[in-house]
């Protein structure tokens, strides 16, 4: 086992593609069974059974529907512009699956760094992948050469401009508190702890208000219930991606599914210490585990989001970001530079 380590740290190359291999099929089957946990999850919630005819407990529904995804006629229409309604999903799914590339998941473990690769300018990367994303949207909505689809597109692209200002502001308190991009030491920044027992994560003193803007303008971001505006069945059939089918159809939830892991990932990274947590130190492997509990709270939360709230008018989602969540964040940012003058 020994030799086996070393031989891989002393191969960066095989053992980079090996964690890119490890981490592509995780996220791809979490990405698969969060239909089930949500679909499982909601049927709790509205007291009702939910899937349970595919496996036990439900458990092969994610391969059933893929199956069902793949054997599906691909249908075309004949109108829309084929290069950009090919292209569409593709640019939705792949940012997604890119931004798991700096996370990290655990602290370094017998010389072996739980992340793919750790950047000094992380975060500027991850806000380009995030902001990349919407594309997919708006090109899928603008090629499929129909009024509805076009509705949801013009719909992401403002919606989209609207909160990403308040999310990255949000974002700039930590940029101050651990005076870095890195998201590896991000998590340093937040280890330790007050008086031997009050972890020193950022959301708990340095930036409550901050990881809440976050938390809020990630839910419009993901176009997750109740900021999912480009895909209101009342008023647009399905939206952006009424056109689709097949693959194509799936591979759009695929991407909204990655995005709200990513989301998740991101937000405990930056707020809620990463795989910070008591005995780290001494059983490293604990960080992984604690990592994966506060990314599947944050699921959980999202699902039950979507159990409790209804759906805003347009009106409200643009008001909402521009008129109360972009002041919030200005004031979080002056707040948190103020603080860092005496700290």
């Amino acid at each position: 086992m020994d030799a086996a380590i070393q031989w891989l740290n002393e191969n960066y190359v095989v053992l980079a593609l090996l964690k890119i291999a490890i981490v592509f099929f995780v996220v791809l089957t979490v990405v698969a069974y969060m239909s089930l946990a949500e679909r499982k999850i909601l049927g709790w919630m509205q007291m009702r059974p939910g899937p349970n005819r595919v496996g036990p407990w439900g458990f092969l529904q994610p391969a059933a529907d893929g199956l069902k995804f793949i054997m599906k006629e691909d249908i075309v229409p004949t109108m829309v512009n084929k290069f950009g309604y090919i292209l569409a999903p593709i640019v939705s799914i792949v940012p997604a699956l890119m931004a798991f590339a700096i996370i990290p998941f655990g602290p370094s473990i017998r010389g072996i760094d739980l992340n793919i690769t750790a950047l000094n300018v992380g975060l500027l990367y991850l806000f380009a992948l995030t902001s990349v994303g919407v594309y997919g949207i708006v090109l899928a909505g603008w090629s499929s050469n129909s009024k509805f689809p076009l509705m949801g597109g013009l719909r992401s692209s403002a919606q989209m401009v609207s909160y990403e200002l308040a999310l990255s502001l949000s974002v700039i308190g930590v940029l101050l508190q651990a005076n870095t991009l890195d998201f590896t030491q991000i998590v340093t920044a937040q280890s330790g702890y007050f008086f031997h027992v009050i972890p020193r994560w950022f959301v708990l003193f340095y930036q409550p208000l901050g990881f809440v803007i976050f938390f809020i303008a990630s839910l419009a971001e993901t176009n997750r219930i109740p900021f999912d505006l480009p895909e209101a069945e009342p008023e647009l059939v399905g939206g952006f991606h009424t056109e689709y089918s097949s693959m194509k159809f799936a591979m759009f939830f695929m991407a909204e599914y990655a995005n709200l892991v990513t989301a998740s990932a991101i937000a405990t990274t930056l707020f809620l210490g990463g795989w910070n947590g008591p005995f780290v130190h001494s059983y490293p492997i604990l960080g992984l585990f604690y990592f994966v509990a506060k990314v599947a709270i944050f699921l959980f939360v999202h699902i039950w989001i979507r159990a409790t709230l209804p759906r805003y008018r347009y009106d409200q989602l643009m008001n909402f970001g521009w008129k109360i969540l972009l002041p919030l964040a200005l004031l979080n940012l002056i707040i948190s530079a103020t603080i860092g003058l005496f700290i």
